[in-house]
């Protein structure tokens, strides 16, 4: 018993400060300030390098599909081989993406900078194991919340400040600002937060499931570009899309019933509350988009018989529209 106690001991990470959780929750904020500058400069980035609507759309959703991967990925990583070890080498890919995304001359890279950025998302996995294991529960609790709320705050101001940047910089600036932030804050956090150790496990990662689901997914987004591009598809090559998303997702699915330790466990899906919490982050996410649809089509609006620019959106996208000029 006495051996016990004294390997626990050993092995029992360091109590840490609230210095370090602070620059955890200053890195939560810059990264929620990167990922949130692209949806309200769209069309700015549309024109600027000169794609469609459809295929602006892939910028934003390119992070949604890298973050959806690694968000049940990460934990299991930090676990494995620490969760320190394993932030600072997934800011280190997001800091090239953001690098990359700030010199992009035109769309593809763009998009990879993106799909790195897009590993953000398992930050707040890593820094929740972070928390637990050098604080006490009650600490931790507090510290959770702080970085949740940081990181929150973020896609707030990437959503306030895309706009000015944009027009008192550059459009590069916005991808540039938060990054320069991520690699100080990064930086802080490998000097001031100590190593954890390792958890010890038996479970190992659904490389599989992560793979078919990250094809399930890139298969969808370019399908629907393809789909909605102007001109139109032939019927044929819909069929075709449709095809491939479904038996890529009936492969995910009968891959993820099958592993032992599976990325996403489907059973917990079955659970009346799992499919309450569902159905309401659906209609909140569906509610938004359609706030941000109508509101680009007000934008859209040109006065029939002039050349004019698009009118900027007014505060009432379901007014009429105004003449035209001269009548």
């Amino acid at each position: 018993m006495k051996r016990a106690s004294l390997s626990e001991a050993v092995v029992s990470p360091a109590r840490i400060g609230w210095l370090p959780i602070g620059v955890l929750g200053i890195l939560a904020l810059a990264l929620g300030t990167l990922q949130s500058v692209v949806e309200p400069a769209l069309p700015l980035l549309q024109r600027e390098l000169g794609v469609s609507p459809s295929e602006g759309a892939l910028i934003g959703n390119a992070l949604l599909i890298t973050g959806a991967v690694i968000t049940p990925v990460a934990g299991k990583l930090g676990d494995r081989y620490g969760g320190k070890r394993v932030l600072v080498r997934l800011m280190g890919v997001v800091s090239v993406g953001g690098l990359m995304a700030s010199l992009a001359p035109n769309l593809p890279v763009l998009l990879v900078g993106q799909v790195l950025q897009g590993v953000m998302v398992g930050a707040l996995p890593l820094s929740f194991i972070l928390v637990r294991k050098h604080l006490t529960a009650g600490e931790s609790q507090a510290a959770i919340g702080l970085v949740v709320a940081l990181f929150t705050g973020g896609g707030m101001v990437g959503t306030l400040c895309a706009g000015p940047i944009a027009e008192g910089l550059s459009w590069q600036w916005m991808f540039a600002l938060p990054t320069i932030a991520i690699i100080a804050t990064t930086l802080g956090v490998t000097r001031l937060m100590p190593h954890d150790p390792p958890i010890q496990s038996d479970d190992g990662i659904d490389w599989p499931g992560t793979v078919l689901l990250s094809g399930t997914l890139l298969a969808f987004m370019l399908g629907l570009v393809t789909v909605t591009r102007d001109g139109g598809v032939p019927s044929l090559a819909v069929g075709a899309i449709a095809v491939v998303v479904v038996a890529l997702a009936s492969g995910w699915v009968v891959v993820e019933r099958r592993a032992a330790s599976p990325m996403v466990d489907l059973r917990m899906l079955a659970k009346p509350a799992m499919w309450n919490a569902c159905v309401l982050t659906f209609v909140m996410t569906a509610s938004s988009g359609m706030v941000l649809f109508s509101s680009r089509s007000c934008s859209r609006y040109r006065p029939r018989g002039t050349d004019s620019e698009p009118a900027p959106p007014t505060s009432d996208c379901s007014c009429c529209p105004a003449p035209s000029p001269g009548r």
